[in-house]
């Protein structure tokens, strides 16, 4: 079941009085249906970005867990109307999945009410007021960033590359940092170029953030946004320079992109719902990224990758691992 915006403000009413219902139910006494699991979804679905990697996660948990769930979710929520939306979900799902650490702070506000119900977050951060009924899932976008940087150092021909961010919350400025640290760890002498637009998914501001940039001489450019994306690519497409896509490893796709980062944001969603399916989910702070495997963080290199290269950016994953390199965290 998908919910649009204006049905989460429509329906809040009959959504707040439910909460008597499936809200304040243990999960086993769910047990002899599918288990209602509800998912939040900031923005859209088909991003080709974050959103859209934690929708494939929801689809394939569907897929792999067939009856055992029923899952609902709810797309392009602007930040004020979050914990209306939460209460929408967890008044009617035994778990509620919030994809974007812009939802912690709704979520951290609304689990309380419905102690019941089990929270995640995907991407939020260690937290010391986290709710006893709530889990963060760390993607820990920093520690692969650094290795994107490092690639575009190595693919760019100018010796500029560039980053742009949507909000400027901790885990996308973190991001930023190291993705032009990676860069300096190749290249020391490398120009770096860092902007934030302010919003996910204003594609125009994208747009004249990247044009800015490539008119400072970037040939490599990264990002962490949503719909945003759309601006930058056709920015980079009128300028022929190349990109670093993020999530999901898409090469051979679209040329514009030189390389892609993995960010498991599905792979982190599908295991929360296992870990609810299983009788094994637990409240806690985990952390995900490289040390949890390929499908939870890695870079893809399209073309112009050289064996060199290759292990170059493998050594620099082990030496992140290791603690030889240190990153900061979301």
């Amino acid at each position: 079941m998908t919910y649009s915006r204006r049905s989460v403000l429509r329906t809040l009413s009959a959504g707040s009085i439910a909460a008597g219902l499936v809200g304040t139910m243990p999960l086993s006494a769910l047990a002899a249906g599918p288990i209602p699991i509800g998912v939040l979804i900031p923005g859209s679905k088909s991003d080709k970005g974050w959103m859209e990697s934690g929708y494939d996660g929801m689809l394939a948990a569907e897929k792999k867990y067939k009856s055992k769930i029923k899952v609902s979710y709810i797309e392009n929520v602007q930040f004020a109307d979050m914990p209306q939306a939460l209460v929408q979900l967890a008044a009617a799902n035994a778990m509620v999945i919030g994809v974007g650490g812009q939802t912690q702070a709704s979520v951290f506000k609304v689990a309380p009410r419905f102690p019941n119900v089990k929270f995640a977050v995907i991407g939020g951060n260690n937290d010391p007021a986290r709710p006893k009924n709530v889990s963060i899932y760390d993607v820990r976008q920093a520690e692969i960033a650094f290795v994107a940087g490092a690639a575009a150092a190595m693919l760019s021909k100018t010796g500029v590359v560039n980053y742009i961010g949507g909000l400027q919350i901790p885990a996308i400025v973190n991001a930023g940092k190291e993705f032009g640290l990676g860069a300096k760890y190749i290249n020391p002498h490398i120009k770096y170029i860092e902007t934030y637009t302010g919003n996910f998914d204003d594609v125009q501001k994208a747009k004249e953030a990247e044009l800015a940039a490539i008119a400072k001489g970037s040939d490599v450019s990264y990002n962490i946004l949503n719909l945003g994306v759309r601006g930058q690519e056709e920015a980079a497409r009128e300028k022929h320079i190349h990109m670093i896509g993020s999530y999901t490893d898409r090469c051979g796709s679209d040329p514009l992109y030189i390389a892609y980062t993995i960010t498991g944001v599905g792979f982190i969603l599908e295991y929360a719902i296992t870990q609810v399916v299983r009788g094994t989910w637990k409240a806690e702070y985990k952390p995900f990224g490289l040390v949890m495997g390929p499908k939870s963080s890695g870079i893809a290199i399209c073309k112009g990758e050289t064996p060199a290269m290759a292990a170059k950016l493998k050594q620099i994953e082990k030496d992140i691992l290791a603690g030889k390199i240190k990153v900061l965290s979301s």
